[in-house]
Formats: C-alpha cells, structure tokens, sequence
C-alpha cells in the first residue's frame, strides 16, 4: 500500500483528497488505474495555476505589432554568399551528428474517420505509404547522404503510445536502427472546477488532457530525450508535427542560417494563403519575434495592408522548428525561464455521485491548462524565420474532406514531385488549370530534393498523361 499512501497524502496535501472518495467501492483493476493517473498529475504546479486567476500570457499592445524579418525563400543578390555558407554549414551539421529531430505524434485520426494514431495514417498517392513511413524514409535518406545516425524522437500520448510502438515493431522501425528511434509520451495536465478541485470523469478516473504542444518541452526533460541527446552530441532538435508529409525534418540550409545567426530557435514560414487563414501569425514586437494565433489577432491587422498592396502580416507559422537543445534545457530547468501556462475554459464530463452517472455538461464548467510551443520563440535571446513555399513544405492531413484533406495533400505530394522533375528537365504533361496530368510519387529514399533527384535521373524518362509513375 506504499503507492497507495504516498499519493493520498500528497493529493490531501494539495486539497485534492475528494480522488479517493471512492476508493472503498473500486475493484482492484480501476484502484489500479486511478492511482496511474493520479501518479500523473503535477500537484505542485496545478495548485500555483489555480492560485493564479491570470494564468494567461499578458495582453499584446496592438500597436507594437510589426512585420518580422524573414529571410526570403530565395535569397537577394547580397544574399548569395550567406546561404552559401549556410548550406555548407548545415551539411557539415548533420555529418557530426549534431541534429536531431522530432514528432509530435500524440493525436489520432479521428477527424480522418480513421480509428488509429494519425502518424499510421496511409497517405502517399500510389504506395500508399504511412506519415511515419515517409519521415522514417526521409531520415534515412539524411544517414546515408550525411553518414550520420540521427536519432528520431517520437512523442505520443496515452492514446497513441502502445499503438504507435506496436506499428513501429510490426514494421521493422521502416529501416531505422532501433536504438535511434526513441517514443516518449506527452505529459497530462487534470482539469479542475470553479473551485478548482480535479474532475472525476469516472470514480476511477481522473480527467486527464494533454498540456499542450508546448508541454513537449517538459517531456523532453522528464522523459530523459534532453540527456539521450548531449550523450549523441546533439546540440539542435528539430521539431514538426505528424500530419505534414511535405515537412523536411532536416533540411540543411535552415540548419545553417540558425546556427549562423546563433539562433536559439528558429522557425520556418509560409505566406499566407488569405488574411484569415487558421495559421499562427510572425510578428515582432518590441524587437522580439512572435507568434499570435489566427483567433487572436484583430482583424484590422488581418487585413491589413502595406503601400504596395501586399499583406502586411503574411507569414504564416506551420509549426517546424529549430530549438537549441541548451535552451530546452534551461526552458525546463528551474532556471527562472520558462513557457507560460494559457488557460481555457472548456465542457467536461464529469461524475456525478449522487446519481452515479456520468454528466455531459450543455456549457463549460471546467478550466483546462496548457503550453504553447511558439511561446518559446519570444522568450529566445535570438530567433530566425526563413521563409518557405507552401507548395514545398506544408500540406498537413487535418480534415477528412475538403481543406487539409487526404486528398489535397496527395494533390500537392504530386505537385511536388512534379515540379522536382520540371527542375530536372524532365516534361511533365499539365492540364489546363496546369496540374499534372499523371499520378507520380517519389520515395523519399530516391530524393529528398530536387537537386537530390538530379543526380540519380535518367535523362530519357518520359512522361504522358495519365500515367502512373512510382520513382524508387
């Protein structure tokens, strides 16, 4: 009973002790479950959160709201030398084995209709290859051009944990060493009434959410990926999201404008596809980059214009970034600087004793709390933004139809692959609205970029209209 009595003490320590007032009418399999996620809740911080009624992030000054800088996607004529370097500088990274990258990996498909962590979703427009299989080939293809090893960390959650090992092993980790394929789950954070007491959604069950996307940061210490990766002398992690087969977990010039600049964390952006598109929006203010979300930006700067008619505000956050593996570090090190915790208020179900049952509530009546990754950016002594093009880099799997859909994600897989071609002068037969008129994927394996593609293209390969063409 040691368990038992260092949690119940500690919950009635942090006045949390009503999460065992069932305790005597539990079989031993839910006294068991309760005390797993009770073991999970971080009361120290929970009841700092509580105490605090202003939890949020203080309130932007509008008028301080400028453009950032972005370095262009194609670098001016002055230019040339610096991304030049930087190139050079990546490459030479990721030879030392000095980037690692990682996956937010913790969500299912369940917008997707597909009942399964989202990384298992297969998407690739003729071999039908999985998320996790084409940045598992992806990296692959950066061991073997830099003959590096770089470890993969791949975060869930409780949900997509046992499934997503389960598919890596059945799968023989696509290729991977094992060893440098490292799963870790996201940390939990309880959500609490008006009177802040932690909600039952079950006598056995406390209600349990992620912390955010920010709350990777604390996972990297917790689940020791911060020492795992000073051992492998990793001193940059990338970071992306699961849903974006488009994403380059380690594209060398982004690399090294980061390290050259002596960027802490760095970020890649998209222009805009319309002044209310549901992205994360760059700005500077006072000096400081950083990153409003779309429902929080007025839509005066929205729509706001510069003297030429351009979107003043076009950068767009798709979510890929660099991050100083010293700077997580002193992030999560009790150092005094850390990510701020953003509250919201949300419906949860919750249980109810005395008609034991559980209630779906008509309005919100619970707080939830959570971290943001890009609240980071601000908090940086240097941060970069290298600006992409959407058509290269990002085309996420969100929704079943329509936007960020299955299909409009293999459409723009074959625009790229398309267009990587184009580059290599190979013709590619387009219809009038200039889509190409053939189906074609290329394995990451093959090439990872254009100019990757070049060297290994047979200068005779012909294309025509409705083919089919799968480049291995």
């Amino acid at each position: 009973m040691k368990r038992y009595d260092q949690l119940r003490n500690t919950a009635e320590e942090f006045g949390q002790e009503h999460l065992f007032q069932y305790w005597e009418s539990l079989t031993d399999d839910q006294r068991s479950l309760l005390l797993d996620d009770i073991e999970r809740i971080d009361f120290k911080t929970l009841a700092a959160l509580v105490a605090d009624k202003h939890a949020d992030a203080a309130a932007i000054d509008e008028s301080k709201i400028e453009a950032p800088p972005v370095y262009p996607h194609k670098p001016a004529d002055e230019q040339l030398d610096l991304y030049a370097e930087a190139l050079k500088t990546g490459k030479s990274m990721l030879a030392d084995g000095k980037v690692g990258t990682m996956v937010v990996a913790g969500g299912q498909g369940t917008r997707l209709g597909f009942d399964a962590p989202k990384g298992t979703f297969p998407i690739s427009p003729i071999k039908n290859k999985t998320l996790f299989q084409l940045f598992a080939e992806n990296i692959q293809n950066v061991n073997r051009t830099y003959g590096c090893k770089m470890p993969w960390y791949v975060m869930t959650s409780s949900a997509t944990d046992a499934p997503t090992r389960t598919f890596f092993e059945e799968h023989n980790y696509f290729g991977l060493d094992r060893d440098d394929v490292y799963f870790f789950q996201q940390g939990v954070m309880p959500a609490v009434d008006d009177a802040g007491k932690i909600i039952l959604t079950e006598p056995h069950q406390v209600a349990l959410s992620p912390n955010g996307h920010g709350g990777s940061l604390l996972a990297l210490r917790d689940k020791g990926i911060l020492e795992d990766a000073k051992r492998r002398g990793v001193d940059v992690i990338s970071y992306f999201q699961v849903d974006n087969p488009l994403v380059s977990p380690a594209d060398p010039l982004f690399i090294g404008l980061h390290q050259l600049a002596e960027s802490q964390m760095s970020s890649i952006a998209v222009p805009k596809a319309d002044d209310l598109e549901k992205v994360g929006n760059f700005v500077s203010i006072d000096g400081k980059i950083q990153i409003i979300e779309y429902s929080d930006l007025p839509d005066t700067l929205a729509h706001a214009r510069n003297p030429d008619g351009s979107r003043k505000l076009d950068a767009g956050s798709v979510a890929i970034h660099l991050i100083n593996r010293a700077y997580a570090e002193d992030l999560t090190g009790g150092t005094g600087v850390s990510l701020p915790w953003h509250r919201a208020r949300k419906k949860v179900e919750y249980y109810d004793g005395a008609s034991s049952t559980t209630v779906q509530p008509d309005a919100p009546n619970a707080t939830k709390f959570e971290m943001f990754i890009f609240d980071a950016v601000p908090l940086a002594n240097k941060s970069i933004i290298l600006e992409q093009l959407r058509e290269d880099c990002f085309s996420p799997v969100k929704n079943a139809e329509g936007v960020d859909s299955p299909a409009t994600s293999r459409r723009d897989m074959i625009r790229r692959a398309a267009k990587w071609l184009e580059a290599c002068n190979v013709n590619v037969p387009r219809d009038g609205n200039k889509d190409p008129q053939a189906t074609i994927e290329i394995s990451p394996l093959r090439a990872i970029s254009a100019m990757q593609l070049r060297q290994s293209l047979d200068a005779s390969l012909k294309i025509n209209p409705n083919d089919e063409m799968y480049l291995d």
